[in-house]
Parts: C-alpha cells; sequence; structure tokens
C-alpha cells in the first residue's frame, strides 16, 4: 500500500503544478548553457551532486524524524530554512505553491488523516514548501525512507527532463535515455543524503539562480519558473 500512495505522489499526474515549471532552464537554453542532449545531461547530474535539490531532499528527512518524534516545531524551523535559501522569488513561489496545493490534495485523499495535517499545517503557517510537505506525506502514510527519497529526486528529473524536450527540443527517446543514464547517479545521492549529518547540508546553487534571476525578465517564455 505505502509504495503504491508512494508512486501515486511521484506521478506526473498527480495536479501539482510542476509541468509549468523549468527552474530557469529556458534562460540556460537561450544562453546556450543547455543547448543539445548531452550539455543538459551534465546539468541535470551537476545539480544532483551539488544543487539545492540535496538540500531539499535532506530537509524532507528531517520532517519525517521530526513527526516519527512527535517534534512538530521542527517543521517551521525547516520551512523557514527553505524559505531562506530560495534566492529568488520564482523558485521560493514554486516551492510554496506546490507546497500547499499536496498539502490540499493528501487532505482530500484521506479524510482520516486530516487531523494530522491539520497539526502538521498549524504549526507551519500560511505557506509550506514542496520538500515538507512531501516529508509530511512519508511520515504520515509511514512510506520508507529510501524509497521516498529515490522516487523525490527521480520525479524531480524526469520533470526538468519533460521540460528539456520541449525546449532544447529533444526527442521523446533521449528524453527517456537520459533519465536512465543518471539512475546510477540518482542510487548514489540517495544513499550519501540518508547518512548525511545536518552540520553537513549543502547545496551550491549559484548558477540556478543566476538562470531564475535572468528567468524573471526573458521576453519570451513557455515555464513559470
Amino acid at each position: 500500500m505505502q509504495q503504491l500512495i508512494l508512486w501515486q505522489l511521484i506521478n506526473s499526474n498527480f495536479p501539482l503544478g510542476a509541468y509549468n515549471y523549468s527552474e530557469g532552464l529556458e534562460y540556460l537554453i537561450e544562453s546556450a548553457g543547455c543547448s543539445e542532449a548531452e550539455s543538459f545531461q551534465d546539468w541535470l547530474r551537476l545539480h544532483l551532486r551539488y544543487g539545492s535539490i540535496r538540500a531539499e531532499v535532506s530537509v524532507m528527512l528531517r520532517v519525517i524524524q521530526a513527526i516519527a518524534a512527535d517534534d512538530l516545531t521542527q517543521l517551521q524551523y525547516w520551512n523557514s530554512w527553505l524559505n531562506g535559501t530560495r534566492e529568488t522569488r520564482e523558485l521560493r513561489q514554486q516551492s510554496i505553491q506546490m507546497g500547499n496545493s499536496l498539502l490540499k490534495l493528501l487532505g482530500d485523499l484521506d479524510e482520516n488523516k486530516r487531523l494530522q495535517l491539520g497539526a502538521c499545517r498549524e504549526q507551519i503557517g500560511k505557506n509550506c514548501h514542496y520538500a515538507i510537505a512531501f516529508g509530511i506525506a512519508v511520515a504520515l502514510w509511514e512510506i520508507e525512507p529510501h524509497q521516498a527519497v529515490l522516487g523525490y529526486l527521480h520525479s524531480w528529473v524526469s520533470n526538468l527532463v519533460s521540460a528539456g524536450v520541449k525546449l532544447i527540443p529533444l526527442g521523446q527517446t533521449q528524453g527517456q535515455q537520459i533519465i536512465y543514464q543518471l539512475q546510477p547517479v540518482i542510487v548514489t545521492v540517495a544513499e550519501e543524503l540518508l547518512d548525511q549529518q545536518e552540520k553537513d547540508l549543502y547545496g551550491c546553487t549559484w548558477g540556478l539562480s543566476l538562470a531564475s534571476m535572468n528567468h524573471e525578465t526573458q521576453y519570451t517564455r513557455l515555464f513559470r519558473s
């Protein structure tokens, strides 16, 4: 049952609006930073290894631990922490929109979870980042954390590959080849993050931040960020 719930959460048809976002990829393509399949795959690999997605997953794991320890005050701390790591309005709005949408959908899926979801929401406040909401779902539905991390990372890669197929453009087969070839990286990063200590949290995001800043004023855009 838990595995099926995870598959539903990371399914591209789950209505969170993830398809609206490219995380600044449009500017990277326009500036020739990711103008072909090879450079795009390299960018995804580097972001998995060093980017902000690592911090998101680490926070998600800490949310799971906090709920298991019945320490819901940690949810507000980590939500504020994520808020402070979003250097642009676009990136912050993307994370909050998807997080708020996920929390609402979780309550609509299972009314028996609404009381627990309400307690979490009370600690977080009005705006909930996506990694926080995903961690809440993993904790309340008792999804195995290792599988949750793999699913979170794979979903992130798949969403950006979908954007890359439209923007670069790439063929559908090329997109699937990129996802397949990045699977060993996803497995390695997942194992690293499961063992990561809080003092070792990091993410090198200046490239993503600059791309997002330029995307806000880009002349033509297909995606919201």
